[in-house]
């Protein structure tokens, strides 16, 4: 051993090497002491000692544990075992128990892990960076992955090199090459929202079938577990640990699952290959690494115009999470031809805004502007003037206006549109991906079912003593969850209520304050501040029923984790919706509808009941959806953005906090043992987000033409956050096979259906299309819009006045005011019928109701139609298909064949030797 270089006595020596210390050692190490304490590569060359006047670590350090230091720091990101060659398929984290009977399941378990064919190596607390934590690595061995891809149906790739046909829209796009050289980009034949094919090439698409040990010869594997993803790896890795039993006396006992809620197990994940920042390289040369690919190429915020590498993402984080980056790439496309009419729609709107027959009577004194109104509130409100309004009957005009009728109907049209294509596209994706056949894994038993169920019954199916929920017990949980939930559903009308009485109020004091500011946009400011008030307690009851509902769930005790996600995502999507939708499903369809007249208004709490202005609803329906759905777009991308840097933050503070001085993690497992966690439920956000903002972009999208477009801002942003989120922030997720979205499309199926109904109530209820339609073609005198205004406005005595209705002043610029109009269709005061609805009400109330038959049939005759004529899956999967059961078949029989002709040959040969050798 070379002479000794430095002596370790300072917290900066201390740093640079990270040294594990101790405060509790006072002796020289013995040998054993010394191999549990440091890391193998500098035992034979190390002398350690402790005083008790230090708290650190004093170690004589020589040039060779320099090198070898320095030599561990460079392969700090290595994910293989010590020896260099065998890759790292999972990890599995645990501290020191000190509870005997934690340590023996533990061994037994890994035991049987070694005897199920994994290789496991054990990294020492020593190294990590709390000084407590064990990470042991495991490996797939190709015997043990050859044995599970024919247990788990992984289809492998046939011997036959015949590739699949090229895809249909490939096909169309080498038909019309040449008019493709219209594009801006035609020169070059490069396409710039393309990310680079050189880095990430295709993959290689081949018939596919599953295979078993007698007929490995039929199939196509250029080099041993090639055709192996590193994702499909750690999920056979998983599926070993899921099967494997922790105790020796019981077979009942099994799974990692049951061992993490025990605490025996802290964590499980597998590694990602390397740090996400670096420099992109091509596949097989050195320091290749697709998280780093995936980084540059798709995370990093200047690649939001490129399309996403899905192969690539299929590779590394498998397919259902890939599944969801197909989904929501898939939805933003088809949001550009919605947001660009919808844009066209609100230019309209902007363009025709003065001319419009309606708000010009408004604004003109010599037509309607000069109408005495009659007062907006009990008491406290005074008279005024009709082209007080003149602003606001503009700004309503932008969202009632014929193309907004339009553009409701073509959202109808689209949605459908949406399901159909996507059902194509997903089936196009199944048949690429191999999906097709996904079944489901192995349905475990929930640890918490299984801790809190103490009655067992014979399973027929596995044969064993399960545990078992008696019927009525499940029926009386099911009942008193239920129960919770309906009280948290009228919590959320508690909440509505609350500040449709803050609306009250408010316009109440604007419409009576002198200043003519507050009176003039009393209205608009009163949508404004209680949207975003709402948008407030709508975030923090999300935050709160997210707790409650997981707690709910487990009080129903659902026995399999997917009937805990059934049930988790039934309670939150009802809850969403109806904390969402709730306060614009009011303004849309009730608010106003039962005001009745002056002289007789229905009041809460003293206060006289809100009305919509002239020219309906859709103004404060529009406030209310874009500030709902803007702001918690926004607020959910900081929050998850910024919720994330901090908890990894405080992870590594946490771990980190005994130690004298902190140091940084110095291997990938530990990295990647920082960064947040991965579960099945992982996704559910990020559906749960996207299903809102789709209701917002086809619900109620005839009073916001540009939430098409806000939508596809916001998911543009989303896709690369979530990139960033999976690649850089959260441990690498397990790979799941699933066919497809699963309840989500049963889900967003529904709310295309529902957005018929609410865009036909809408148009004909919320807007103001059919009463002009109605006055157009019965009242009018010539077939126009003229003297509209006057006619929607019904006559008031003010001599009707109660006490409590009366205004505290009776004057308008200094006249007494006899007579006042109000917007409705009553008979006036003179009449045998007075204040009672007029014939003109009743005409009106049968074309909306015509309206909204006629639109559903129609739309949904349409869309009926529309998906009989485009089927789910696409002709030239369904011949693939076909072809590729052909091709396994021959293979198969071709297997048989030779397999046969080498047994009967080496019969033939042995009877040789026999007669040779008598």
């Amino acid at each position: 051993m070379s002479s000794p270089t430095w002596l370790l006595d300072s917290p900066r020596m201390e740093q640079k090497y990270a040294f594990p210390m101790s405060t509790t050692k006072t002796s020289r190490l013995t040998g054993m002491e010394l191999n549990d304490s440091v890391d193998p590569c500098i035992r034979q060359s190390s002398t350690d000692y402790y005083t008790s006047t230090s708290r650190g670590r004093i170690s004589i350090v020589t040039e060779e544990m320099i090198e070898e230091i320095e030599e561990q720091r460079a392969n700090r990101n290595t994910i293989y075992f010590r020896d260099g060659k065998r890759r790292i398929d999972f990890v599995l984290v645990y501290e020191e128990s000190f509870e005997p009977s934690k340590d023996e399941k533990r061994k037994v378990f890994e035991e049987n892990l070694e005897a199920e064919g994994l290789e496991l190596e054990l990294e020492n607390k020593s190294r990590s960076l709390d000084g407590k934590t064990y990470f042991l690595k495991l490996h797939a061995p190709s015997d043990l992955l050859n044995r599970y891809t024919e247990i788990m149906n992984i289809k492998r790739p046939l011997n036959r090199m015949e590739q699949r046909e090229p895809m249909a829209w490939e096909a169309d796009d080498a038909e019309n090459e040449e008019m493709s050289c219209s594009s801006l980009w035609c020169f070059d034949r490069e396409n710039p929202f393309m990310y680079d094919k050189e880095l990430i090439p295709d993959d290689s698409l081949y018939f596919s079938s599953t295979s078993n040990k007698n007929n490995d010869t039929a199939f196509h594997v250029a080099e041993e577990e090639s055709f192996l993803t590193s994702a499909q790896r750690s999920r056979i890795v998983w599926e070993v640990l899921l099967r494997t039993p922790y105790e020796t006396d019981s077979g009942s006992k099994t799974g990692i699952m049951r061992l993490m809620n025990n605490g025996i197990y802290l964590s499980g994940y597998p590694l990602h290959d390397g740090p996400y920042k670096g420099k992109s390289v091509r596949k097989g040369e050195p320091g290749y690494c697709e998280r780093t690919l995936l980084y540059n190429e798709w995370a990093r915020w200047k690649c939001w115009y490129k399309t996403q590498p899905l192969p690539l993402i299929r590779r590394y984080f498998g397919e259902k999470t890939a599944l969801y980056f197909v989904w929501i790439g898939f939805y933003t496309t088809v949001l550009i031809p919605a947001a660009a009419l919808g844009v066209l729609t609100m230019i309209y709107g902007i363009s025709t805004m003065k001319t419009s027959t309606p708000s010009k009577e408004i604004c003109d004194d010599t037509i309607s502007g000069n109408i005495i109104m009659c007062p907006l509130c009990n008491q406290q409100c005074g008279f005024w003037r009709l082209k007080d309004s003149c602003v606001f009957s503009m700004v309503v005009h932008l969202f009632d206006n014929p193309a907004t009728v339009g553009f409701a109907v073509f959202m109808s049209l689209w949605a459908t549109m949406f399901m159909e294509l996507w059902k194509r596209k997903q089936a196009r994706t199944a048949w690429e991906w191999n999906l097709s056949s996904a079944e489901h894994s192995l349905e475990m038993i929930r640890p918490e079912y299984e801790a809190k169920v103490f009655t067992y019954k014979f399973n027929p199916v596995t044969m064993t003593f399960e545990p078992f929920l008696p019927f009525w017990e499940k029926v009386a949980r099911i009942t008193g969850v239920n129960s919770l939930v309906l009280l948290m559903l009228f919590s959320v009308m508690v909440a509505v209520f609350a500040v449709i009485v803050y609306r009250i109020i408010i316009v109440t004091l604007m419409f009576s304050s002198e200043i003519l500011f507050w009176r003039k946009y009393a209205k608009i400011a009163t949508s404004f501040t209680a949207a975003t008030i709402n948008l407030v307690v709508i975030v923090i009851m999300d935050r709160i029923y997210r707790k409650l509902a997981g707690k709910l769930s487990d009080i129903e005790r659902p026995r399999t984790q997917r009937e805990y996600e059934d049930s988790f995502t039934l309670k939150m999507f009802v809850f969403t919706f109806i904390n969402t939708y709730s306060s614009i499903i009011y303004i849309a369809f009730f608010k106003g509808r039962f005001f009745g007249h002056p002289g007789d208004t229905i009041t809460i709490f003293g206060y006289r009941q809100d009305q919509c202005e002239n020219g309906g609803c859709l103004f404060e329906v529009f406030v209310q959806l874009g500030i709902i759905m803007v702001g918690k777009q926004v607020f959910n991308n900081i929050y998850e953005f910024a919720t994330m840097k901090i908890m990894i933050w405080w992870r590594v503070y946490w771990r980190a906090r005994e130690n004298f001085v902190p140091q940084q993690p110095n291997t990938r497992w530990e990295e990647d043992y920082n960064l947040e966690t991965t579960d099945s439920m992982s996704l559910f956000d990020e559906y749960l987000e996207m299903v809102i903002q789709f209701g917002f972009v086809t619900l109620f999208v005839g009073s916001f033409p540009l939430a098409p477009l806000f939508a596809l801002l916001n998911n543009i942003v989303e896709i690369r956050l979530d990139a960033y989120k999976y690649v850089a922030q959260l441990r690498r997720p397990l790979t799941y096979r699933v066919q497809n979205i699963g309840a989500w499309q049963a889900i967003l199926k529904g709310l295309s259906f529902v957005a018929v109904i609410t865009n036909s109530f809408m148009i004909a209820y919320t807007s103001d299309f059919i009463p002009r339609l109605v006055y157009m073609y019965r009242y009018s005198k010539d077939g126009s819009l003229e003297g509209y205004i006057n006619n929607t406005m019904s006559y008031f005595d003010t001599s009707d006045f109660t006490n409590t209705t009366k205004p505290d002043n009776m004057m308008l610029d200094g006249v007494y005011v006899n007579q006042c109009r109000y917007q409705d269709y009553r008979h006036p005061p003179g009449s045998d019928e007075k204040y009672t609805l007029s014939l003109q009400y009743w005409h009106i109330f049968a074309a909306r109701l015509a309206f909204v038959v006629v639109f559903e049939h129609l739309v949904m005759f349409v869309t009926s139609l529309l998906s009989y004529a485009i089927p789910d899956i696409p002709r030239s999967v369904q011949q693939s298909i076909q072809r590729e059961r052909i091709l396994a078949q021959e293979a198969l029989y071709r297997a048989e064949i030779n397999r046969a002709r080498w047994t009967v040959g080496l019969k033939r040969s042995d009877r040789g030797k026999l007669n040779d050798h008598p």
